[in-house]
């Protein structure tokens, strides 16, 4: 399993080997669609009924949340045809505001957001896939977790394998994502050509709206749209970034958006606002009470569902660390790709062991509010950065230019959710913005390196340089042992420099 920089130092083969382009205008809509349409539509409607209050607040709360997924969207679309690097958040911080925020965002993504969002969408993969064997018990909390995790291994091993063949099975995941929804939308909307409007009888009814959840509310329907933002991680790999990326963002916000609302409502016109609440699997909840002839059938697609986003969101965000080390801010060993199948496998191996801990975590809603304040704190960095990017580089030429109150409306709802959220769920903000803080230290320690002792430095520049020299014949066992070898010394050397002078610091 052989490795190697951007190119390949050999006198016999001068070939470069680079992350190539392959997603072109279909695959690209595929992942956008495929990463927003997972876990999100199917345990979602759940958290933003709870702190909107009621169902008409709540239909409110997914069109906004689809509105301002949109103007992040075209914000975004600007960014990567003007800055045309993968890497997305990461890599427009970097460019607009500078290496500090680009670190803690990079910081944030390992440690907590990229982790925690995979827990939530696995876990919802592991209980749809098991939920059917059990009923009408309760499902074991340690075989969902078993499940969870095989599926995570699963994924990262196919996007290790190849480009191609996880871009495919996006395609076709997406596709029975589609069918799925289309599976919950027809009944609804049968339900509610029959006259079963009873559920939405006192809609806007506000004895049961506290203001000061809404911001949580949101949290749970920006996730179901966040696949949004993921088209900017693979920049580099987008057949004709200027004209797919615009293209691609327009069509799938505007697919997903509607889909989610007359999801929605087919979910209100047969399960009441408290069977909602109640329920952990709420498509199965749906399925098990209005068409019993399509419930064996609902978890399983929905399972996939939860697949294919989990494909989409870890084929996405290998980029971001894979980026990094290529600007200097991550171990090199995380620029280097394979050889053969072109895919950055040391970022995509990285990942696995954090994910493994937020699933041992297991509580869906937790990881969620843990999480989102990080992580819309920097995409509403993002689109500030846009702006002042346009303010000091007017020269730079922009294919895609957005109105600058898109980006001003959306980084002001940003910034809003965000500093509300602090109010309506103190702890698990708390705790995101201090591990999100933490990174600060690190960046001073490890990125300006003049505060890191001389042993630590020295140490780890020779695990790098050895890893980055000696790997290079493909696909034998000699390779993948070094591989091991190069993982297990940056691990080491975490905890024996690192997280020392951390302490000390």
């Amino acid at each position: 399993m052989g490795i190697c920089r951007k190119k390949r130092h050999s006198t016999e083969e001068k070939e470069a080997v680079f992350l190539r382009k392959k997603i072109t205008l279909t695959r690209a809509i595929a992942l956008a669609v495929g990463t927003m349409v997972g876990s999100g539509i199917f345990i979602s409607p759940k958290g933003v009924l709870k702190n909107s209050g009621n169902v008409g607040i709540s239909l409110l709360v997914w069109l906004a949340c689809g509105i301002l997924s949109l103007f992040g969207a075209l914000s975004y679309a600007d960014l990567g045809t003007s800055i045309t690097k993968s890497g997305g958040h990461y890599i427009y911080l970097l460019e607009t505001l500078g290496p500090l925020p680009a670190f803690l965002r990079l910081w944030a993504e390992f440690v907590m957001i990229r982790p925690a969002n995979m827990a939530v969408v696995s876990l919802a993969f592991g209980r749809y896939l098991i939920e059917p064997f059990f009923a009408p018990c309760n499902v074991p909390p340690l075989a969902v977790k078993l499940i969870t995790t095989t599926g995570v291994t699963l994924v990262i091993a196919l996007n290790c394998w190849s480009v191609s063949w996880s871009a495919n099975i996006q395609t076709v995941l997406t596709a029975l994502k589609m069918v799925t929804i289309g599976l919950v939308i027809v009944p609804g909307m049968m339900a509610l050509g029959n006259g079963h409007y009873e559920n939405f009888h006192d809609s806007f009814d506000t004895t049961s709206l506290v203001i000061e959840k809404l911001p949580l509310a949101f949290y749970s329907g920006m996730f179901a749209y966040g696949g949004w933002f993921y088209l900017n991680f693979v920049t580099e790999e987008i057949v004709n970034p200027k004209r797919n990326i615009p293209l691609a963002v327009v069509i799938s916000l505007t697919v997903v958006t509607v889909g989610y609302l007359l999801t929605n409502v087919s979910y209100y016109a047969i399960l009441t606002p408290q069977e909602i609440l109640n329920s952990d699997a709420v498509a199965v909840s749906f399925a098990d009470k209005g068409f019993k002839s399509i419930s064996s059938v609902i978890p399983v697609l929905v399972a996939l569902s939860c697949f294919g986003a989990l494909n989409g969101g870890i084929f996405a965000a290998s980029r971001m660390l894979f980026a990094a080390a290529r600007e200097g801010q991550w171990p090199a060993l995380f620029s280097m790709i394979h050889l053969q199948r072109h895919t950055p496998l040391p970022a995509l191996i990285l990942m696995l062991p954090l994910i493994y801990v937020m699933v041992s975590i297991g509580d869906l809603y937790g990881l969620l509010n843990f999480y989102s304040f990080a992580r819309w704190l920097f995409i509403g960095l993002v689109t500030l950065g846009l702006m002042i990017h346009r303010y000091r580089h007017p020269e730079v030429p922009r294919p895609f230019k957005v109105p600058l109150v898109i980006p001003l409306v959306f980084t002001i709802a940003c910034f809003f959710i965000v500093g509300m959220s602090l109010y309506s769920d103190p702890v698990n903000t708390s705790i995101g913005c201090a591990i999100t803080l933490s990174g600060l230290p690190v960046y001073y320690l490890v990125v300006q390196k003049t505060r890191i002792p001389r042993c630590c430095t020295s140490k780890f520049s020779k695990y790098d340089q050895q890893c980055v020299q000696d790997l290079g014949n493909p696909c034998d066992l000699r390779s993948f042992l070094h591989t091991s070898h190069c993982l297990s010394s940056f691990l080491s050397f975490l905890s024996s420099c690192l997280i020392p002078s951390l302490l000390t610091y």
